[in-house]
């Protein structure tokens, strides 16, 4: 099991591991070694509580398939098993931020002052737009 928090913890068979070889400069070594990993979790069929499946989906972008499928790709390491930590790593990081409730907005009123301030500043623009206006007799 890895932990997430205190109350939610991952089982390790949910998560599937697929090394490739990683792209970008590193010679002969990025050519015939796969030491890059692409870590695999089913978030639509997770164990995850439902407030927290909903917010990881939200969190996840461009990184979750169609099939509801989070695809991390870690390349940063010349080895396979600090790649492969580093993709776990980060989906932990991705699955606790997905645990923080967002905070309720509460809905304030102007101040008295803030409304003043805003009309004041809408007839200064008003009074300047009118300096600007040609008049009929301008036109003749």
């Amino acid at each position: 099991m890895i932990p997430i928090t205190r109350t939610i913890a991952l089982d390790e068979n949910e998560i599937q591991y697929e090394f490739v070889r990683a792209s970008g400069p590193g010679g002969q070594n990025v050519n015939k070694v796969a030491t890059a990993v692409q870590l695999r979790f089913d978030v639509a069929n997770s164990s995850l509580p439902a407030d927290v499946h909903e917010r990881l989906t939200r969190l996840a972008g461009k990184r979750l398939t169609d099939e509801g499928i989070l695809v991390l790709e870690a390349q940063r390491y010349r080895t396979q098993e600090r790649n492969r930590q580093d993709a776990l790593d980060r989906l932990v990081a991705l699955i606790r931020r997905a645990t923080e409730k967002p905070k309720p907005r509460r809905q304030t009123q102007p101040t008295l002052a803030a409304q003043q301030r805003r009309l004041e500043s809408k007839r200064r623009r008003s009074g300047l737009k009118r300096t600007r206006r040609s008049t009929a007799i301008d036109e003749d």
